[in-house]
């Protein structure tokens, strides 16, 4: 008998997508290498990295070195050339931030320039603003499709693909699984999307119901994909506390996030046995 092939999505929501790295650690701790990569968003970067071969282990430590001493990201981003400081980050226009001029100074030396250079094939949600619809980014320039994949409304400029315009992958779909389904033979999905957490009375901010209000309509998409055809492993890590943009929170996201090491072990070995039972039933 075989061993089953896996494929695993990665979904997007900002820092408390960090918890994926625990995703990846897993595989590698379990010798499984995937035989096909999904991502939206963050999940499409941390995809990126283990699709490039980037171990669990490399990818928590580039990412808590890069956040977790002070002045490490801004002096990367000043390597971007002082006049192109206020488009890459520090842009008085809330929503003009240039995501690919920042992606291009903080990802990875590891990460190739073109999807060509990928170790195993990733598949890359995008939202075509105008068509109104997903869009699967497979080749090509691979930095331009992940700031397409991870352009926060709001927060980073769209991004201008084939003449296209582009934003947020998770708009349209947080966590890809179903384009992995017919690829692998266990599929697992990682949701990150998180909702609005409180007392249920207090009066949220502005830029807080934004994000809330994004938050809820994801999920409303995510429950309808579980419905219809769900993937055989579904995780939902304890990170809902985390915000967006709490990058500078990394060390906390991945031991918050840890628990699922366990569970994910026991499930993945649960679909493994399953799999070799139905390979014994239609022999």
């Amino acid at each position: 008998m075989r061993d089953p092939t896996f494929g695993i999505a990665l979904g997007g929501g900002g820092a408390r997508g960090i918890c994926h790295i625990n995703v990846v650690e897993v595989f590698d701790e379990l010798g499984i290498r995937p035989k096909a990569i999904a991502g939206s968003s963050i999940g499409s970067i941390i995809g990126a990295g283990m699709a490039a071969g980037m171990s669990g282990r490399d990818i928590r430590e580039y990412t808590l070195e890069l956040m977790g001493k002070k002045g490490s990201v801004a002096n990367r981003l000043w390597s971007l050339g002082p006049a192109s400081m206020r488009h890459a980050a520090f842009g008085f226009r809330f929503g003009q931030f240039n995501l690919e001029l920042i992606l291009d100074a903080l990802l990875p030396s590891a990460l190739p320039k073109d999807f060509a250079g990928l170790a195993t094939p990733l598949k890359v949600t995008a939202t075509d603003y105008y068509a109104q619809s997903e869009v699967i980014i497979e080749s090509g320039d691979l930095r331009q499709a992940l700031a397409a994949s991870s352009a926060i409304p709001a927060l980073f400029m769209p991004i201008r693909m084939n003449g296209r315009i582009m934003i947020d992958g998770g708009i349209f779909n947080p966590i890809p699984y179903e384009h992995l389904l017919d690829d692998a033979d266990i599929v697992i999905g990682v949701d990150v999307v998180g909702g609005p957490e409180g007392d249920g009375k207090t009066m949220p901010s502005r830029v807080e119901s934004l994000f809330g209000a994004s938050q809820l309509m994801m999920q409303s998409a995510i429950g309808l994909k579980l419905r219809m055809r769900p993937p055989h492993i579904f995780l939902r890590p304890p990170v809902n506390r985390f915000r967006v943009l709490d990058f500078r929170k990394a060390h906390e996201v991945l031991a918050e996030s840890e628990v699922i090491k366990d569970d994910l072990k026991r499930q993945i070995d649960m679909q493994v046995e399953l799999y070799h039972r139905g390979l014994g039933i239609e022999a």
